[in-house]
């Protein structure tokens, strides 16, 4: 019987023929023959955390969430062989447990792993790469139902960031580091000013980033730094009344209130601008590194050469004013090293990363398609779990490996048992 997949904002929908849950590469291999002779295509939905329609599929849908078991762990080299199904904040508990962690994240943590790494999926820090970049090695399930490690090469390349236009990636070795505590800052400060030193404090920490509200000039900067200090997690109520109370309670009350009386919009970002606060803490770096999200929304954003990223933001926020933009969400920006995935957003050039946001109700197509024009002209490519507009043609002026990326697809899936319109729309048929 069909039934309706959602993803997490809600907002993506299909009903998919078969939706699959292999709890073994064996039965993973069944689900996939029985697609191809039945003329299905087929899609991994992963947790549902992106924005796009890259999962959508009237065919048969994946899910691997049983597949989701730690197979392999080395401490002494750092190297972890998971399925790929596991979740982020799961994977995270794993390694802890090991003395391991991932050398950065972003700041989302229920994103299945293969998920998170077939869109690129990143944190922030000036040297450090996205998720994908941490990938050792890729066991890849084809459209034959063949098992194949990708362990270097244009084919771990294009494997590490592949919007699932491969195979089903079934098994994943990952690079981690040991496990470190980090030290969390957040203080409000004159966007001016954060802008103005913005080289020098991208810098000066581990993980760098900030958040803006619209029609306001005072930013949340957000510093984390490794410490040699222990972790010292905030008791129970604290923690409620930081990450429950003010970041989604009040955040989803502040932003009703502006879908339902949308001229408040203005207001309601500066009254939410001036209840940004100092704090600190320090724990695991995975735990500093996830916050909790209850507040539904959509989200664009864009990875543009870090050296533009200042003035983009300003152009930014001067069109939402300029246009009176019914928006009350913040723009967050953030910094990544570059890396050589050829479908990175961030391939071969150091970024700094644009995301804007528009609760869920409220317009948002006119608001992303207007910033999409800001971005592009500073040649950005979309973060692929996140919404665009951009598609085969003019993806490949911006990604200088596109064609490389096509031939691996073409070599792994010549008769695209795993596409979608998706794919189809920013790969090429």
């Amino acid at each position: 019987m069909a039934v309706e997949w959602r993803n997490w904002a809600g907002d993506q929908v299909c009903t998919p023929l078969e939706l699959a849950t292999p709890a073994t590469r064996d039965e993973l291999a069944t689900v996939i023959a029985r697609a191809r002779l039945g003329g299905q295509r087929v899609r991994v939905a992963g947790a549902g955390h992106s924005f796009t329609e890259a999962a959508l599929t009237d065919g048969t849908m994946v899910s691997l969430a049983r597949m989701d078991r730690l197979l392999d762990a080395d401490p002494a080299t750092g190297l972890v062989r998971v399925e790929a199904g596991i979740q982020l904040h799961a994977l995270n508990e794993r390694l802890w447990d090991l003395g391991l962690a991932m050398e950065n994240l972003g700041d989302i943590d229920v994103q299945s792993l293969a998920g998170a790494i077939s869109t690129a999926t990143h944190g922030t820090g000036s040297a450090l790469r996205n998720i994908s970049a941490q990938v050792e090695a890729v066991e890849l399930m084809t459209a034959e139902g063949e098992v194949r490690e990708l362990s270097g090469g244009d084919e771990l390349r294009a494997a590490r960031v592949s919007l699932g236009a491969l195979g089903v990636i079934t098994a994943v070795t990952l690079r981690t580091v040991p496990a470190f505590t980090l030290h969390r800052v957040d203080s409000p400060q004159p966007l001016a000013d954060v802008l103005a030193r913005f080289e020098e404090v991208a810098d000066a920490n581990d993980h760098f980033e900030l958040f803006v509200f619209p029609y306001t000039e005072r930013a949340l900067v957000i510093e984390r730094n490794r410490t040699e200090d222990p972790p010292k997690p905030p008791g129970r109520a604290a923690a409620w009344l930081n990450d429950v109370l003010l970041e989604n309670i009040t955040l989803d009350l502040l932003a009703r209130t502006g879908r339902r009386f949308r001229s408040l919009n203005p207001r309601l970002a500066r009254v939410a601008s001036r209840l940004l606060s100092h704090s600190e803490r320090r724990d695991r770096s995975y735990r500093i590194f996830a916050t909790e999200r209850r507040v539904r929304f959509t989200e664009m954003e864009y990875a543009l050469p870090r050296e533009h990223g200042p003035e983009a933001l300003r152009r930014v926020l001067e069109l939402i004013r300029e246009r009176r933009v019914e928006v009350f969400f913040p723009i967050e920006f953030r910094v990544v090293a570059g890396d050589d995935a050829l479908l990175s957003p961030t391939h071969e050039r150091p970024s700094a990363y644009i995301a804007v946001h528009q609760y869920n109700g409220m317009q948002w197509r006119g608001y992303f398609e207007a910033v999409e024009t800001i971005m592009r002209s500073y040649g950005g490519r979309p973060h692929w779990g996140k919404r665009h507009f951009q598609d085969a043609a003019s993806l490949a002026q911006v990604y200088p490996r596109f064609a490389d990326f096509q031939a691996v697809r073409d070599e792994y899936d010549p008769k695209r048992l795993f596409a979608n319109e998706y794919t189809e729309r920013v790969l090429g048929p």
